[in-house]
């Protein structure tokens, strides 16, 4: 009887895992996707000779954007809206803005952060933004926009 409980636990335990692995795999399936698309897009459309990396990002239009290098070796972030439209594509040089480190620590002289947990490069009304989640000393959600141009900030979003 001890061996059958130890057998049925253990099954049901390596079945809850396999589910959980199917089910996150399935529900990372479209934005991988999405993001092979644009990243094959960006080297159609000759922004990128060579990409790096790509994620989705998220504001009032989504974009993927993608990390590479041109065909003059200079690094660059080409925003690939998800529709896929290429005239819509928007990109920037990465050495004519603020680098991540440089909007983070614009962004800590705000003070009252208790853990940053993503930093996105993406494309708004304003042009090309730093987009900066964290939580806040009161384990409230927090989103700040700093302009990748000049570290000058856009917009907040606090408390939520």
């Amino acid at each position: 009887m001890k061996n059958w409980l130890i057998f049925i636990s253990v099954f049901m335990v390596s079945l809850s895992l396999v589910i959980s692995i199917l089910v996150l795999w399935k529900a990372e399936a479209p934005f991988r996707s999405i993001e092979e698309q644009a990243e094959q897009l960006a080297l159609e459309a000759k922004a990128l000779a060579v990409v790096s990396e790509s994620y989705t990002y998220n504001g009032k239009n989504s974009y993927v954007t993608v990390f590479g290098v041109d065909e003059n070796g200079e690094k660059k972030a080409v925003f690939v809206p998800t529709n896929l439209e290429e005239d819509s594509i928007q990109e920037v040089f990465l050495k004519d803005g603020i680098t991540e480190k440089q909007a983070l620590s614009v962004f800590k002289d705000e003070g009252n952060v208790q853990k940053v947990l993503h930093m996105k490069l993406g494309y708004e009304e304003p042009g090309v933004v730093w987009e900066i989640t964290y939580v806040n000393n009161h384990d409230k959600l927090n989103y700040v926009y700093i302009l990748f141009e000049d570290g000058d900030w856009v917009k907040r979003i606090k408390n939520l």
